[in-house]
C-alpha cells in the first residue's frame, strides 16, 4: 500500500469521465485520490485512481476487489464505495466524501493530541468496524493509521481500502520477498509474512489494530528498520517496548491491552472484537468516572463463536528443535540432509515449515517442491517447482539487486545457461535468453547437467543467505531427482535439504531408500526422524484449545476422536471440523462455551479410511463443485484455472470455473497460490477492461483431499477422463508451448492408453512420448526417457500392421532413443535388443550408425572391448573404411607417411566442413571405439586417429577432426620423435577447435597439447595456465574424465618446471579434493603419485625415498596396479621414486631404482617425466662411478636430451651441461 500521501490541494480542472476533479487530496507511488463532483447531481465524491498509464495485474486484481468487497457493507462505520467505473487501461473507484483525512494525518503527523478518552472512544469504534468485518467473514489485512478516516469536525471514523481484503475465512500466505508481500510492512502481522508456518484469519487485523493503538499512543512504531527482511524478524521474533514504557501516562492495563493484540502466535491475542470492545470500554468508564484506569484482569469476555483448530504443533517440541539444530549447523557452511518419515497427515509439512524462523534471522531462502502420486514419470517436478519459487522471490528484488544475480549466474553455468532453462523455463526471466547448448551423449550430458545443477545451487548457498529446500513426498520422486539429491549432498555447503516421505510406502528395496542407502555410505550427514501419531495426551490438548475449555471436559471428546484417527493429526482436524459442520460441536450463547453432544458422536458410523471420509466431506459440496475438483485431482496436487477451464471444456469462462470452485475455496479444500484468483470471483466491471494474460493457480490443502476427489471418480471412468484431459490440453497448446508442456500431456494420455485403439491415435501418441523421451534424457533424466520410449514402441508394435511398414522414421527414431536410454541406466540386454530389432529392419549403413554407435558405447561400459571393436569394425568396412584386425607397430609409420610431409595449418583450415553422411558416420564409429582401442588394442589406437585425420584431409573437417589432430601430435612427439611436425599438429588441432567451436572435446585436446605436445618445444612453466582453461572447458562440456586430466597435468608440470614447493603442496591438495568430488578415481591416482612426491620434498614422509604418506602409500597401491595391469601408474611411481632416491639416498639406492624405472619408462611415453628419466638416469650412472665405469648408457641419455634440447633449449640445455660437467669430474 502507499504509505507516504502527499496533499496536493491546488485546484484542478480535470475532468474524468462524469466526474470533475476539484483537487488532489492524496498522490502515492501508485495511486492518486481527488475530491470531485459528480455532474450527474453535483455530489461531491472520492475518486481513487491508478497513476500507471499501464496498471499492472495485481493493480487491477485489488481495484475490482476493493469494489466487490465494499459494495455489499452497508454500515456507516466503512466508506461507501458508489461505482467501479472503467478508465483509458484501468478503473477508477468512486465513494463517497464525508470531508474525512486520515488518522496517520491527523494525529500522527498533525499536532492534534488525542486524550485518553478520545483514543478510547476511537478504539472502541474501530472495535464494532472489525466485528463487522468479523460478521461478514472478511479479513482487512491492511489495518493502519492511514486507512482509518476521521472527519476533524465530526470525530466521525471510517474505515477504507478494502484492496487486499480476503473473502475466505483462512488464508495461507506464501511465501514471498518482504518488498512485495500484500499489506504495510510495519503493521503487518506475523503470519501474514508467510513465514509463521500459520494461516491467515480475521486475527491479523488484530495484529495491525495493536500497532495502530501503539502509534497512536506513542507516534512510535514498535519496530522501526529500513531493512525489510530485519521488519519481517522483528515482526516475527522480537518483543517491543511496551507501551506504558514509552508513554509514562498510558495506565499499565491499556499497555497490557496493546501487547495482547500484538502476540507473536494468533491464539494468545485477543479472539473477538467484542471482548476487545469489553476490555476497552471498561477503561473508558473508569476514567469518565474517576479520572483514572486501574488494572484488571483483560480477556474475561474474549470468547469467540467461530469454530477454530489451533495451528500449532503439538507433542513436537524435540523434533523441532532437531530441525532448529540443523538449520543453526547449515550456517556455518555445513550440508545436512534432515527426513521426515511418517504416515500421511501426521504433520511432516507441518513440523518441516516450523524452519522458517531462523531463515528469516539468518536471511536465508526457503523453496519447496512437492512429488505427486499422478505425475511420477515427470523428471525433477519438485526441484522445478523449487526454484520456480526461488526465481519468483528473486524477481521481486531490485533490479540492481537482479542484475548481480544474473552476473553470478551467467559466471557459475557460463555457455551453458540453455541447459538450466530447458529444465527451468523461468530462470530465462533472470538470465535472458541464451544460446542453444551443445547436445551431448551419454555421460558427458549427464555430467554437465549435473555440475551445471550444482554451480546454480552454489549461487544461492553462502554465509550470507544459507538455503533451505524441502522435498515433500519423495516416495514418489523420479530416478532423475534422486540422483541429483545424491549429488547435491556431496558438493554444496550453506545448504539443509528437508525431505518429507511416508515410510509405510516405501520397502527396503524401494528407490528412495536405495538412494538414501547409497548417501549413507559417503560423508554426508543424513538424519532421519519418524514421526508418531500424537499420544492421546496431545490430542486432548487440541480439542481443549479448540473448544477453549478445561482438559478435563474436553477428555470424553478426544476418546472418541482418537479412537477414530488413531492420534493423526489431519484426521482428526478434519473429524472435528465435520462434527462442527454437521452441528455436533455448536456454541452455546447461553452458557458462553462450547458444547458436544458426545452421544451422537458415539452413533455415528465414520470410516476409519481417512480418504474415504475426506471423500465424504467432499460429496457435502455443490455437484458442480465436486466435478471441478474430480477434474484438478487428475490434473495434479497443483492446477491452475486455464488448464481446468480446458479440460471442463468452458474455457471461454474462467470466471464460471472460479465460481464453481469458491466453495472449496471458503471450506479450505483448496488454496489459492496468489492473490490472482480474486480476479476470477468478482464480475463487476471486469469484463469491459481488456484483460491482460492472468492465470489463478491452486493447490490441494492436503494429498488425501486430491485422493479422496479422485476416488469420486468410478475406476473405470478414470482412463477415459485422463485421455480427454490429454486430447483437450494438447488441443489447447500452441506449437511452440509443446515442448514445454510435454511431460503433462503425455503423462494424462499415457493413464488414458488403454482407451486409444485407433492406430493413427496410438502412432500420435508413439511420437509424443517419442518427445517426452527425447526431453527427458536431455535433461539427463534417463530412467523417465527410457520409460516413455518403451510405452512409445508398445503402442507402435500393439496393432495388425508392421509399424517398420507403417511409421518407419517414427519406429526407428523411437528405438534408437529407447537404447541410448536403456544403455545410459545399464540396462544393456535392452539395448542389445533394440539393436537386434533396429538391424534386422533396416539395411542401410548410414541408417543403421546411430544405433551402432550405442551398441559400441554399451559393450565398452560392459568392458566388452574386442566384442566393440569388432562391431565399429564392421560398420566401418559397410562404410568402405578398412582398419586391420591384427594391429603391428609397422603399421604406423606408413600410415604418417600417407599422411604426407606438406601438412600446412592454412592448407588444413582451407578445407570445407565435412558433409557426406558417410564420411561422417566414419568419423563418428572411429571416434566411439577409439578408447576401446585405447585399453583393449594398443597397438590399435594410433591408426584409429591417423584413419580420422586421413578421412578430414581427403572429405573435410568434422568437429571430432581437431581432437584427431592432437592426437596425431602426441603420436609424433613421442613415438616419431617429430617435434617440429607434432607441434604443427597441434597448432591445427588449437585453430580448428576455435574455428569449429567443438567446445565439447577443448579439454580432451588442451590435456593433449600442452602436457605431451608443447611441452617438446616451449617452456614448461608456459604449458602450465593453460591446462586450467582445460579444466574448465572439461567441466562446462561434462567431460569431467579429462577435466580432472588437465587438473593433474597442471600439477605435474608445476612441480617439473621448479614451482614454489610449499604453495604447489596446497595447490595440489585443493586440486585433489576437486578430483575426487569428479569421481575421476583413474586422474585421482595419478594426482597423488605426484602429490607424494612434493610431500616428500617439504619433509611430509618418514622415509623421503618411498611414496609411502598420507596422499599415497606404494605398498598397498603399487600392487594395485600391478593387479590391474596399469603399466602408467607403475610407471610413473618407478620414475618420481627415481628423483626421490637421487636427491635424498644413497648412490647405490638410486642406481637400483634407475634399473627398475628404465623397464618402465615405456609407458609414460611422451609426458615431461620422460624427458626427466634420462636426465636423472644419467647422473645416477654418473654418481655411481667409483663403483662403476661410465658407460654407454650415459651417452645414449644425452643424445637423447641433446635432441630435444635443439627443440626446447630453455627445458634441457642446462641439464645436458650438468651432465657434461659430471662428465667431466
Amino acid at each position: 500500500m502507499d504509505n507516504s500521501p502527499k496533499n496536493d490541494n491546488s485546484h484542478t480542472t480535470v475532468q474524468i469521465l462524469d466526474y470533475q476533479i476539484i483537487e488532489t487530496i492524496y498522490s502515492g507511488s501508485r495511486t492518486l485520490v481527488d475530491r470531485a463532483i459528480r455532474k450527474s447531481d453535483q455530489l461531491s465524491v472520492i475518486i481513487k485512481r491508478l497513476k500507471n498509464d499501464y496498471p499492472t495485474f495485481s493493480e487491477l486484481v485489488q481495484f475490482c476487489n476493493q469494489y466487490a468487497i465494499n459494495k455489499h457493507l452497508k454500515s456507516p462505520l466503512i466508506i461507501e464505495t458508489y461505482s467501479l467505473e472503467v478508465y483509458q487501461n484501468g478503473y477508477v473507484l468512486v465513494m463517497e466524501d464525508f470531508g474525512g483525512m486520515s488518522l496517520e494525518e491527523w494525529v500522527v503527523k498533525g499536532k492534534n493530541v488525542l486524550s485518553l478518552i478520545e483514543f478510547l472512544q476511537i478504539a472502541i469504534t474501530l472495535c464494532n468496524t472489525l466485528n463487522i468485518l468479523y460478521r461478514e467473514r472478511i479479513i482487512h489485512k491492511d489495518i493502519k493509521p492511514s486507512n482509518i478516516l476521521i472527519n476533524p469536525e465530526t470525530k466521525q471514523i471510517k474505515l477504507i481500502d478494502f484492496s487486499i481484503a480476503s473473502l475466505l475465512p483462512r488464508e495461507t500466505q506464501i511465501l514471498l520477498n518482504p518488498k512485495v508481500l500484500e499489506g504495510t510492512l510495519t503493521y503487518i502481522s506475523p503470519e501474514q509474512t508467510g513465514r509463521m508456518n500459520r494461516g491467515v484469519d480475521y486475527r491479523t487485523d488484530f495484529y495491525s489494530l495493536g500497532i495502530t493503538f501503539y502509534k497512536l499512543l506513542t507516534k512510535k512504531l514498535p519496530f522501526q528498520s529500513n531493512d525489510p527482511m530485519e521488519l519481517v524478524h522483528c515482526h516475527i521474533a522480537k518483543v517491543p517496548p511496551l507501551v506504558h514504557e514509552i508513554n509514562s501516562k498510558i495506565p499499565h492495563v491499556l499497555s497490557e491491552i496493546v501487547n495482547k493484540l500484538m502476540a507473536k502466535n494468533a491464539e494468545n491475542r485477543y479472539q473477538s472484537a467484542l471482548g476487545l470492545k469489553y476490555d476497552l470500554e471498561n477503561c473508558l468508564t473508569q476514567i469518565q468516572e474517576t479520572g483514572k484506569i486501574e488494572t484488571f484482569e483483560i480477556g474475561r469476555r474474549d470468547l469467540c463463536d467461530r469454530f477454530l483448530i489451533p495451528e500449532k504443533l503439538y507433542g513436537r517440541e524435540s523434533e523441532v528443535n532437531q530441525l532448529l539444530a540443523a538449520f543453526e549447523r547449515i550456517s556455518t557452511g555445513n550440508t545436512e540432509m534432515m527426513l521426515v518419515a511418517g504416515f500421511s497427515g501426521i504433520g511432516k509439512t507441518a513440523l518441516i515449515n516450523e524452519v522458517h524462523k531462523p531463515i528469516v534471522r539468518q536471511r536465508g531462502y526457503f523453496i519447496k517442491g512437492k512429488y505427486d502420486q499422478f505425475q511420477r514419470n515427470i523428471p525433477f517436478s519438485a526441484f522445478v517447482q523449487a526454484f520456480r519459487d526461488l526465481i519468483g522471490q528473486l524477481l521481486s528484488e531490485s533490479q540492481s539487486q537482479l542484475e548481480t544475480w544474473k552476473t553470478q549466474i551467467l559466471a557459475a553455468v557460463g555457455d551453458n545457461g540453455q541447459v538450466l532453462i530447458d529444465v527451468i523455463p523461468e530462470l530465462e526471466n533472470i538470465i535472458g535468453k541464451q544460446p542453444t547448448a551443445t547436445e551431448l551423449s551419454g555421460s558427458a550430458a549427464q555430467n554437465r547437467f549435473n555440475l551445471l545443477f550444482s554451480r546454480f545451487m552454489q549461487v544461492f548457498t553462502s554465509i550470507e543467505h544459507p538455503l533451505v529446500m524441502f522435498l515433500d513426498d519423495l516416495q514418489w520422486a523420479d530416478l532423475a531427482s534422486l540422483n541429483l539429491l545424491k549429488l547435491l549432498i556431496q558438493d554444496t555447503g550453506y545448504l539443509l535439504i528437508l525431505g518429507a516421505y511416508r515410510d509405510n510406502e516405501v520397502s527396503p528395496v524401494h528407490p528412495l531408500m536405495l538412494t538414501l542407502d547409497e548417501i549413507g555410505k559417503t560423508e554426508a550427514i543424513v538424519n532421519t526422524m519418524t514421526l508418531l501419531p500424537l499420544s492421546e495426551s496431545d490430542m486432548n490438548c487440541l480439542v481443549a484449545d479448540t473448544l477453549n475449555s478445561e482438559s478435563s471436559l474436553a477428555q470424553p471428546l478426544t476418546k472418541l476422536v482418537y479412537q477414530k484417527t488413531k492420534g493423526n493429526p489431519f484426521f482428526a482436524t478434519q473429524f472435528l471440523k465435520s462434527l462442527y459442520d454437521d452441528k455436533l460441536i455448536s456454541f452455546n450463547w447461553d452458557i458462553w462455551h462450547w458444547q458436544c453432544d458426545i452421544s451422537q458422536v458415539k452413533a455415528l458410523a465414520i470410516t476409519d479410511d481417512i480418504v474415504q471420509f475426506m471423500a465424504l466431506q467432499l460429496q457435502k459440496l455443490p455437484i458442480e463443485t465436486q466435478k471441478v475438483l474430480k477434474l484438478a485431482a487428475c490434473i495434479g496436487a497443483q492446477f491452475d484455472l486455464s488448464t481446468l477451464a480446458i479440460v471442463s471444456e468452458t474455457a471461454n469462462s474462467l470466471t464460471l470455473m472460479a465460481d464453481h470452485l469458491w466453495k472449496a475455496l471458503q471450506e479450505g479444500l483448496i488454496i489459492p497460490i496468489s492473490e490472482v484468483y480474486k480476479f476470477f470471483t468478482q464480475t463487476d466491471g471486469i469484463s469491459t477492461v481488456k484483460r491482460i494474460a492472468a492465470n489463478a493457480h491452486y493447490k490441494f490443502l492436503h494429498d488425501r483431499v486430491q485422493q479422496a476427489a479422485y476416488s469420486l471418480i468410478p475406476d473405470d471412468q478414470k482412463p477415459a477422463l485422463h485421455l480427454q484431459i490429454g486430447q483437450l490440453i494438447l488441443a489447447q497448446t500452441a506449437p511452440d508451448q509443446l515442448d514445454e508442456k510435454i511431460f503433462a500431456i503425455v503423462s494424462q494420455f499415457n493413464l488414458g492408453i488403454d482407451q486409444i485403439t485407433n492406430t493413427e491415435q496410438r502412432d500420435h501418441l508413439a511420437n509424443l512420448n517419442l518427445m517426452a523421451g527425447r526431453k527427458a534424457r536431455l535433461s539427463a533424466a534417463y530412467p523417465a526417457s527410457a520409460q516413455y520410449c518403451d510405452l512409445g514402441l508398445q503402442l507402435l508394435a500393439n496393432d495388425n500392421s508392421n509399424p517398420w511398414n507403417r511409421q518407419p522414421l517414427l519406429t526407428s527414431e523411437l528405438h534408437i532413443e529407447a537404447a541410448n536410454s536403456a544403455c545410459l541406466i545399464g540396462e544393456f540386454e535392452r539395448v542389445e535388443a533394440w539393436v537386434k530389432a533396429f538391424l534386422n529392419h533396416t539395411s542401410s549403413p548410414l541408417e543403421q550408425v546411430k544405433i551402432l554407435e550405442i551398441q559400441i558405447q554399451s559393450l565398452i561400459a560392459q568392458n566388452q572391448l574386442s566384442e566393440a571393436i569388432q562391431v565399429a569394425r564392421k560398420t566401418l568396412q559397410q562404410l568402405d573404411v578398412e582398419l586391420p584386425a591384427h594391429p603391428t607397430p609397422e603399421m604406423i609409420p606408413e600410415a604418417l607417411e600417407a599422411i604426407g610431409e606438406g601438412l600446412r595449418i592454412e592448407n588444413v583450415m582451407n578445407l570445407p566442413p565435412m558433409s557426406d553422411p558417410k564420411h561422417l558416420a566414419a568419423i563418428n564409429i572411429l571416434s566411439s571405439m577409439a578408447s576401446a582401442a585405447y585399453m583393449g588394442s594398443p597397438g590399435l589406437y594410433p591408426l584409429i586417429v591417423l584413419k580420422q585425420i586421413e578421412l578430414s584431409l581427403k572429405f573435410g573437417n568434422a568437429i571430432q577432426t581437431p581432437y584427431a589432430y592432437s592426437t596425431y601430435g602426441l603420436i609424433l612427439c613421442a613415438y616419431g620423435g617429430e617435434i617440429v611436425a607434432g607441434n604443427r599438429a597441434a597448432d591445427i588441432a588449437i585453430a580448428l577447435m576455435e574455428t569449429l567451436k567443438a567446445s565439447s572435446f577443448k579439454a580432451k585436446i588442451i590435456n593433449l597439447v600442452y602436457p605431451f605436445v608443447r611441452i617438446w618445444q616451449q617452456p614448461i612453466h608456459s604449458t602450465v595456465m593453460p591446462l586450467i582453461e582445460g579444466y574448465q572447458a572439461g567441466l562446462a562440456s561434462g567431460d569431467l574424465e579429462f577435466a580432472a586430466y588437465c587438473i593433474y597435468n597442471r600439477c605435474q608440470l608445476a612441480y617439473a618446471a621448479g614451482s614454489e614447493l610449499l604453495q604447489l603442496r596446497e595447490e595440489m591438495q585443493t586440486y585433489g579434493e576437486a578430483i575426487a568430488q569428479l569421481k575421476q578415481t583413474t586422474a585421482l591416482n595419478f594426482h597423488q603419485i605426484v602429490q607424494q612426491a612434493v610431500l616428500n620434498w617439504t619433509g611430509e614422509a618418514d622415509d623421503p625415498q618411498q611414496l609411502v604418506g598420507t596422499a599415497y602409500d606404494e605398498t598397498t597401491r603399487f600392487p594395485q596396479h600391478q593387479l590391474a595391469g596399469d603399466t602408467y601408474s607403475i610407471g610413473s611411481v618407478n620414475a618420481h621414486k627415481l628423483v626421490l632416491a637421487y636427491h635424498f639416498g644413497k648412490p647405490e639406492d638410486a642406481l637400483e631404482m634407475a634399473e627398475i624405472a628404465e623397464k618402465t619408462i615405456g609407458s609414460i611415453i611422451g609426458t615431461v617425466f620422460y624427458g626427466l628419466f634420462y636426465f636423472y638416469h644419467a647422473l645416477t650412472l654418473l654418481a655411481n662411478t667409483k663403483t662403476l665405469p661410465i658407460s654407454e648408457a650415459v651417452t645414449k641419455d644425452l643424445e637423447h636430451l641433446i635432441n630435444w634440447e635443439t627443440h626446447a633449449a630453455m627445458n634441457f640445455a642446462h641439464k645436458c651441461d650438468l651432465i657434461r660437467a659430471e662428465q667431466q669430474r
